[in-house]
């Protein structure tokens, strides 16, 4: 056998394995329902980059994937659309607190028919089906109950069955579009998505707590190289340019404190 074909099978065999997805890293990540396209486009730009890390997604509420990853669902990243759920893994020694960090801030909206004459919260409560994420497990249904608390209107809607409780932000838009909601709360991000339903207005920011997306490494994670990868693209400018690119703002790089 020649020299060069030598070379060139050895070549091929390192390319096959080298695209062989049995030998790819998994890095597992749980991601809240609000962040699913852009982290997609993310991935994309990952796997041109490192072709040997496989992410695998789970996305859903941040409360639900809390909870699971705190009864032991693989997870080597966790992306939480508030801090609250965060700080709760944090407790149950999921995650070091040394590697929280907030990277995304988003906007609260409300969604509904063209037709109908909403321009502002007091104007609520002529409707009668409103959709919101569980306030329970759902960041974006936490910050529409702070708002129309602060607004002296949740516990009329609430007793007056006005409310629909969704299992995401992603659930609630969907009431909302296909007409089985007069309107619901969601992101801005998540607006961008609506077939049918427009923004009627978007929530004054004084009213809730400031929609923040903080991000860190399990403590399984800190032992995944991947992983470490992973989180560090995630934090860096261009994976930052493709959330705003997406509708999400970029805060001031901090660290979360964690008590």
């Amino acid at each position: 056998m020649s020299f060069s074909k030598s070379l060139s099978l050895l070549f091929l065999s390192l390319l096959i394995l080298n695209s062989n997805p049995a030998l790819a890293k998994e890095v597992d990540i749980s991601v809240a329902a609000s962040m699913t396209e852009a982290f997609k486009t993310v991935a994309g730009k990952i796997a041109l980059q490192h072709p040997d890390i496989m992410i695998r997604y789970n996305f859903g509420s941040s409360g639900s994937l809390a909870k699971q990853i705190a009864q032991g669902a693989p997870a080597d990243i966790f992306v939480s659309a508030n801090t609250t759920w965060m700080d709760y893994l944090v407790k149950e020694k999921k995650i070091d607190g040394a590697h929280v960090r907030v990277f995304a801030h988003n906007s609260l909206v409300f969604v509904g028919d063209k037709d109908k004459n909403v321009t502002s919260l007091k104007d609520l409560v002529s409707l009668e089906r409103i959709a919101l994420g569980s306030p329970r497990s759902v960041p974006a249904g936490q910050y529409a109950e702070q708002a129309l608390m602060a607004a002296g209107i949740y516990d009329a809607l609430l007793s007056g069955n006005k409310l629909i409780m969704a299992k995401d932000v992603r659930q609630a838009l969907l009431y909302a579009d296909r007409g089985e909601a007069d309107g619901a709360f969601v992101y801005g991000t998540d607006a961008r998505l609506a077939q049918k339903a427009v923004i009627r207005f978007t929530v004054p920011k004084e009213l809730y707590e400031q929609i923040t997306y903080p991000l860190a490494l399990t403590q399984s994670g800190t032992a995944n190289k991947q992983a470490e990868i992973v989180y560090h693209y995630l934090i860096d400018k261009e994976a930052m340019e493709v959330f705003k690119s997406y509708g999400f703002e970029s805060p001031v790089p901090c660290l979360v404190t964690v008590p």
